[in-house]
């Protein structure tokens, strides 16, 4: 089957008024492809006003999500609070939410499954560091953080995941995964899957590659078989971000 190629951009902690307004003004001016999917992610106090001022093409995504409607709580998001404003998609699992805040996979996927049963589809980020990368065990590690989503959701509710797979070596460090190292683990992903999902959800679920993504590299990486599209850090808040939405065009 042919899968849709999706497009995130993680703005992290970055952003001012002025700086989203100019970029929302690039987005808006773009020509999007019809054939791709376009998600960005603010930092959580900028969801309402990046979401009124953008095109209703692109979607708004949370960089985190709580699993409660509300409560005591302090500095969390509720799926209802973001669907009330329009948000669609959260990030679960980022790299930096697991190093930084002490995220295990089991929070991870219970986090996942309740936005999804709350109606908010989840980036699911996994992916190794680089003592694990030459140790080898970088299946090993995908493995692991995917388990606990694989067993928290139903074969029904993986059509709202988008899985992630970001080399923590690769995030922000100017190095990325060769198009061939990449491909390597999007098909050992899309295996594990068939064997423990099953095989119509390895079929259909989009698997994107994320670290030091951009406009120079995202071509050759979009042409990998696997590779669904692209979780941009960076590079998605810059100009050039228009070209990495159109690599498979």
């Amino acid at each position: 089957m042919s899968r849709q190629f999706f497009v995130g951009g993680n703005w992290k902690m970055n952003g001012t008024t002025a700086s989203n307004e100019a970029l929302i003004e690039t987005l808006n001016g773009a020509e999007i492809p019809e054939d791709v999917d376009v998600v960005v992610a603010p930092p959580a106090i900028y969801l309402e006003s990046v979401r009124k001022a953008l095109s209703p093409r692109i979607a708004v995504s949370a960089q985190n999500c709580y699993h409660a409607q509300s409560g005591a709580f302090t500095g969390e998001l509720a799926p209802a609070m973001l669907a009330d404003l329009g948000i669609t998609w959260t990030l679960q699992g980022h790299s930096e939410r697991r190093e930084y805040f002490h995220e295990s996979s089991e929070f991870v996927a219970k986090k996942t499954k309740f936005a999804i049963e709350h109606g908010i589809k989840v980036i699911a980020c996994i992916g190794e560091k680089l003592a694990e990368r030459e140790d080898g065990t970088t299946f090993d590690v995908c493995a692991a953080q995917l388990a606990p989503i694989a067993e928290a959701l139903s074969a029904e509710q993986w059509a709202d995941v988008v899985i992630a797979y970001e080399p923590v070596w690769a995030i922000g460090t100017g190095k990325v995964a060769t198009p061939d190292q990449a491909q390597e683990v999007h098909a050992y992903i899309r295996a594990w899957l068939a064997e423990n999902v099953s095989a119509e959800v390895a079929e259909a679920t989009r698997i994107i590659y994320g670290g030091s993504v951009n406009g120079k590299n995202c071509n050759e990486l979009a042409g990998q078989p696997d590779i669904d599209g692209f979780l941009v850090g960076g590079a998605s808040l810059k100009p050039e971000f228009v070209n990495i939405i159109a690599a498979r065009a």
